[in-house]
């Protein structure tokens, strides 16, 4: 299961011209789900997410995580991100979840991260989304786990 996780002042999803989810400082996270992931890789990657130091303390450094700061948390669902890119000009998608998967283990991943956190909003699964984000810094981070 892939996190890609980016350190936001803002971000929106708008799905038909409605905002389906938005949050002001915290995580926008990317999740891509693979055809090996469970929902013990989801268990693991939502403690990382939740507690990744990516927020600056008071000497400036990455020391805090989104539950010290309790910043939102806007979960997107990113069937690409599995893509196999390694060699040619197209992207295969054979590494990504079908999705029947995908979608349970994104629902189960929400439903988890919004029983431990309090701002927690969401994309839509299959839909054609539009993303927008200011990302703080920027900084953005990969999160990979693997079986």
């Amino acid at each position: 299961m892939i996190a890609l996780l980016q350190r936001v002042t803002q971000a929106q999803v708008e799905v038909d011209n409605q905002i389906v989810g938005q949050i002001k400082q915290g995580l926008m996270v990317l999740l891509g789900v693979e055809k090996a992931d469970t929902q013990q890789q989801a268990d693991r990657l939502l403690q990382r997410v939740l507690t990744y130091r990516v927020f600056s303390d008071a000497q400036d450094k990455m020391n805090l995580s989104l539950k010290d700061i309790q910043g939102g948390l806007l979960l997107v669902p990113q069937f690409t991100l599995p893509a196999d890119t390694r060699k040619g000009t197209r992207p295969s998608f054979t590494p990504a979840a079908p999705p029947e998967q995908g979608l349970d283990l994104f629902n189960y991943f929400c439903d988890q991260a919004k029983q431990q956190h309090s701002i927690v909003e969401t994309g839509q699964f299959g839909a054609d989304m539009q993303v927008s984000l200011t990302n703080d810094g920027p900084v953005t981070f990969w999160l990979q786990v693997t079986a």
